[in-house]
């Protein structure tokens, strides 16, 4: 795993993607608080870190579109397949050195609350909550990045995948608040989603009797459920949707909040994709 990670961090930064994830972070981080700190006069770092982390929109697609979607494109993964190296740790390797490259700018961000604590108060406990927070969830996003760039063997249409999705992720709390809540709905909703379940289990095993009996029980269980039991249905998919929402869940570091629940979630969001990327990096050993 260990020689994944160098080699993938000697690429980021023998090529422009690493140099513009970092500047890109730095400059936005450096202009929003100059604006917000410095010239609005608000002393949290915190404030400034919460309008910061929508920029992980951009960055994200820019450092993980290339991870494993041009191994696909120049076929470099058939080298990788002939290492002694299973695919966890070449999945891992992956994860691991571009967290690495986000650690870069969070650590020069650890520094921001100490100058701005030059020029006023600051609650340092709540500033470098909000920068670890910051991290975690930016290690989840990239998580995901990878998952995408195993999906397609073109940089350019794994970007774009990765910005829509994240896009759509920003969006859930407020899509939640758009859907109605009687049973029905919900019924209509989870039957789409098993839909989309069984598709992508399809799409990682290219089993179709599984994909196709998972999705049958899962629908089944929904059906029965609207049958016997549908207030248990009702809200139910706008709060998944909210319980879902990868932002939302800042929203407690931004505050201050040590938030062991998020941090498992992000961890479970972490576990998950990688795990997926990994099932998808492996389906292509055999094809």
């Amino acid at each position: 795993m260990s020689a994944v990670i160098r080699k993938e961090l000697k690429q980021y930064f023998s090529t422009m993607y690493g140099y513009v994830f970092v500047g890109m972070l730095l400059l936005i981080t450096g202009i929003i608080t100059t604006i917000t700190n410095l010239i609005n006069g608000y002393s949290g770092f915190e404030y400034s870190l919460y309008t910061v982390s929508y920029i992980f929109l951009l960055i994200v697609p820019i450092l993980t579109m290339s991870s494993l979607s041009e191994e696909k494109k120049s076929r470099t993964d058939q080298l990788l397949y002939s290492l002694p190296l299973s695919t966890k740790d070449i999945i891992l390797g992956k994860f691991f050195a571009m967290a690495g490259v986000l650690a870069l700018p969070t650590l020069i961000m650890c520094v921001y609350p100490l100058i701005l604590s030059v020029f006023g108060n600051v609650n340092f406990l709540t500033a470098y909550c909000a920068i670890f927070g910051f991290y975690i969830m930016g290690c989840a996003l990239l998580a995901f990045g990878i998952f995408v760039s195993g999906m397609t063997g073109s940089p350019v249409i794994a970007a774009v995948i990765s910005f829509f999705s994240l896009l759509l992720m920003f969006l859930l709390g407020d899509l939640s608040t758009m859907i109605p809540q009687d049973a029905f709905t919900s019924l209509c909703c989870f039957a789409l989603l098993c839909a989309l379940i069984a598709l992508l289990l399809y799409y990682v095993t290219k089993n179709e009797t599984v994909s196709v009996a998972l999705f049958v029980v899962l629908l089944a269980v929904d059906v029965l459920i609207y049958a016997f039991k549908s207030e248990l249905l009702e809200n139910t998919f706008p709060k998944m949707l909210s319980a879902l929402c990868v932002y939302d869940r800042y929203e407690s570091f931004a505050a201050g909040i040590f938030d062991l629940t998020a941090i498992v979630y992000y961890l479970s969001f972490i576990c998950v994709f990688l795990f997926l990327a990994a099932q998808s990096f492996e389906k292509r050993r055999w094809n």
